[in-house]
């Protein structure tokens, strides 16, 4: 069977963001893996109108579009999720919106109050809605490795119970990705 590819997609593009740091480390974690071909989209590099906009310009429409076509090429997904106000990124959520996931498997890593679990809560509905395949594994970066990164010069893979949740994750992921390329497969085929 072929690799699955599964994009992360650095979900803030706020100045000063820590998505990255959660997007590298498990893209990284990901890219150890024969069974995994990762690539990190980041939102910063798609400057969107906001979904149903009538005032976008030329620009980020075509911006859209090249992001939902690039979403395509995928066989699942990993969102870092910041939490701001209980809920992820507006940037996130409009992505999403202007994005498609259908019968294609998501996992989050969170970051942000109590380890950005609010904000993936919000996410897990909105992808159910998406007609997507949420994994049951969340990572959870706590306040604690949070200020470990930025202000210790740690890294998220000192975090034994991170990695354990990361590969969890990923176990899962390419689970329902293989289950539901294999799928859309026979759906295209007929």
């Amino acid at each position: 069977m072929s690799k699955l590819k599964i994009a992360v997609i650095v979900g803030s593009t706020r100045i000063g963001r820590f998505a990255e740091h959660p997007a590298k480390w498990i893209a990284a974690i990901a890219a150890e893996r024969q069974d995994i071909e990762v690539e990190v989209l980041d939102l910063l590099e798609y400057p969107m109108h906001f979904f149903g906009e009538q005032r976008a310009t030329t620009a980020e429409s075509e911006t859209a579009e090249r992001w939902k076509k690039k979403l395509r090429e995928f066989d699942g997904f990993i969102f870092t999720v910041a939490e701001y106000n209980h809920a992820p990124t507006a940037v996130l959520k409009n992505a999403i919106d202007l994005g498609e996931f259908i019968h294609k498997p998501v996992g989050f890593v969170g970051y942000g109050g109590v380890g950005g679990a609010r904000a993936v809560e919000h996410l897990r509905l909105i992808f159910v809605e998406m007609g997507a395949a949420l994994v049951k594994t969340g990572v959870h970066i706590a306040l604690g490795e949070y200020l470990g990164v930025l202000k210790e010069g740690k890294s998220l893979s000192d975090y034994a119970h991170l990695n354990e949740a990361a590969k969890n994750q990923l176990d899962q992921l390419t689970w329902w990705g293989n289950a539901l390329k294999a799928a859309r497969s026979v759906v295209t085929a007929s």
